[in-house]
């Protein structure tokens, strides 16, 4: 079991810290100061030590000469929660292997111990470049079911080329993290990820938000602006809810990704582009374009390469997995402590349908370990929607659909028939909630 010291003297980051890398199994010990630290490094050799850059009486900088000189085999990480990165680099040219800014997440702080563990130390230090790249590194969390082992190979297997990706999939199902994780595995991962929520731009102003617009030319550009294409040249542009797009900009994207050029409205400089488009639906865009409400074309520009994003009803095995991913998210998010879920309430996870796929267990978690008291999820933390909605039978009894219909009119009532505010509320764009509204013929 792999040894790690942590020097660090907010006493009770520095004891959350503890019990999440124990759970994590590493052995861990703690110390609050510098004089302290000595103490367990002269009992002690460790294989990682995760430093804070400030310490009373003294900084991790200064004590990371003497632990190199003491064990060259030991890894030092730096923590700081100022953002001085010429501090840290200067630290790495003296031996850290590493070091990571406050406040990271808890995958992020495991990625550099695990890569801390499988490299040998050496005197040559990394180089700024690396130390950026690995500051740019999109954490994508792999389930161990035969869903999730086979989006990661369609990931691994379309990321290297300049395909086009369509990420299909119900609402929640994690499409910009999927798109995220193409983009961090391809050729053009240190460039720049846009995302854009199509169904959020309101049309009047769409054109100038994906192209730009120069100063003067519309009553309120009263400067030069840069539009989302411009934004992600050279990187990936992330297309979500492309389906919401009305038939005209339908036409300008078409455009713009065959010509691979554009113009800033009001402006004749063409802008030549390179970049990755990646787009995502929940809606079915072949039978929209059988319909006539989605180009044809355009489709088939988008879906080069097709990736269906599972949903977490799908990937029952992974249930846990994300559970506990998303406990030590909200642990860090919320500064609690908690440790795990009680027998029951894992049964109740297990049960459940998750219409809202991981979007609604993410929110959910992070509410229940905001209730939890302890340190373990227990049931009385857990909305009664999860309690009572588990089983086969209420797989039937309480469909998606229904499930669905009942939060759009709970939202609806919640902001006194607002649908700005419920389309908010619901995080679905206006467009969708309309579609929804007809579609289960609510009177509204």
């Amino acid at each position: 079991m792999p040894k790690i010291l942590i020097i660090e003297d907010d006493t009770s980051f520095c004891q959350m810290l503890q019990k999440f890398l124990t759970r994590h199994n590493y052995e861990v010990s703690t110390s609050y100061s510098i004089k302290e630290a000595e103490e367990k490094l002269n009992d002690s050799v460790f294989d990682v030590i995760l430093s804070d850059v400030r310490l009373p009486k003294g900084n991790g900088v200064t004590l990371l000469s003497q632990i190199k000189a003491e064990s060259s085999k030991t890894q030092v990480i730096l923590m700081t929660g100022y953002a001085e990165v010429k501090t840290a680099v200067n630290a790495m040219k003296k031996g850290a292997f590493d070091y990571i800014s406050k406040p990271f997440t808890p995958e992020e702080i495991l990625s550099v111990i695990e890569n801390a563990l499988e490299t040998k130390p050496t005197s040559k230090p990394k180089e700024k470049k690396e130390i950026q790249k690995e500051e740019r590194q999109t954490h994508f969390l792999v389930g161990k079911s035969e869903k999730s082992k086979k989006l990661q190979q369609y990931i691994q297997l379309v990321a290297p080329t300049n395909m086009s990706v369509l990420l299909t999939g119900e609402s929640g199902t994690g499409k910009e993290v999927t798109a995220k994780a193409i983009h961090t595995a391809s050729k053009r991962e240190g460039q720049k990820f846009v995302a854009v929520d199509c169904g959020a731009i309101p049309k009047e102003i769409a054109t100038s938000e994906f192209f730009g617009h120069v100063k003067g030319s519309f009553t309120g550009a009263i400067e030069d602006k840069i539009g989302h294409f411009e934004a992600a040249n050279g990187g990936t542009l992330f297309l979500d809810e492309v389906g919401n797009l009305s038939y005209e900009h339908q036409i300008q994207l078409l455009r713009a990704i065959q010509e691979r050029k554009i113009k800033r409205v009001g402006s004749t400089k063409e802008i030549h582009l390179d970049l990755r488009i990646i787009a995502a639906t929940n809606e079915n865009l072949l039978k929209a374009s059988e319909k006539g409400d989605f180009r044809e074309d355009l489709y088939h520009r988008l879906n080069e390469f097709s990736i269906e994003v599972p949903s977490l009803k799908e990937r029952a095995e992974d249930i846990m997995l994300f559970a506990n991913y998303f406990l030590d998210k909200s642990n860090v998010e919320l500064e609690k402590e908690v440790m795990g879920f009680s027998e029951e309430v894992k049964q109740l996870f297990q049960k459940y349908t998750w219409p809202g796929n991981l979007r609604e267990m993410k929110n959910m978690i992070k509410r229940a370990v905001l209730f939890t008291e302890g340190d373990t999820v227990m049931v009385q933390s857990v909305p009664d929607v999860v309690v009572n909605g588990t089983g086969e039978s209420s797989a039937s009894n309480f469909s998606k659909s229904e499930y669905e219909k009942e939060r759009i009119l709970n939202a609806l009532k919640q902001t006194n028939f607002n649908k700005t505010k419920a389309a908010k509320l619901l995080e679905m764009t206006r467009k969708t909630l309309y579609n929804k509204i007809s579609q289960y013929e609510l009177e509204v």
